[in-house]
């Protein structure tokens, strides 16, 4: 079963800031320091989805547990820089969830090496001495799976939930083909 961890999503408020205002207006919920980073970084609240400002209007919201919490956090958002002034509405010009990162696990270990040989040394990345898990990049999946020997799966830049679960079930396949 593959399971949601992070929903990132994007949007653009189409407006220049002046983030140093911004991060003022807002108060203790932003920090911004130019010298450290570019964007100003905005917390709701303790436990919700971070969101980074820029300069030029865009934002991203990273840290969701779902479509919903990213759409709710983006109202939210919108909602807090109306009641600062610093928008006239809370609306924005876009909003789009980029991607999602999920886990999975194929319910046993693995032989990372020889999962590499048989998935494709053109597909797949493993160097254990940098990294401890398989970086496998499948040709017919615009995603990238990290693959653990305890059997975890990390799957990262999906662009919906169904094409994670798709490149995860290929994958598993391609285990019990090879194994």
């Amino acid at each position: 079963m593959v399971e949601i961890v992070n929903v990132v999503s994007s949007g653009s408020l189409g407006l220049e800031l002046d983030l140093s205002a911004v991060s003022r207006d807002l108060g203790d919920i932003a920090e911004y320091d130019p010298e450290k980073y570019p964007g100003a970084y905005v917390h709701l609240d303790e436990d919700t989805p971070l969101i980074t400002l820029y300069r030029t209007g865009k934002y991203i919201i990273t840290g969701a547990d779902s479509e919903g919490e990213a759409e709710t956090t983006r109202e939210e958002f919108l909602s807090t820089l109306t009641r600062c002034g610093i928008l006239s509405e809370p609306d924005d010009q876009w909003f789009d969830i980029q991607n999602y990162v999920c886990t999975a696990d194929v319910g046993e270990q693995l032989n990372l090496s020889a999962l590499a040989i048989g998935l494709g040394l053109e597909v797949t990345e493993y160097e254990p001495e940098q990294f401890p898990g398989l970086v496998y990049r499948p040709s017919e999946h615009d995603c990238v799976l990290l693959v653990f020997g305890s059997g975890q799966v990390v799957i990262t830049g999906a662009t919906d939930i169904e094409y994670a679960e798709q490149a995860f079930s290929d994958l598993q396949t391609r285990i019990e083909d090879l194994f």
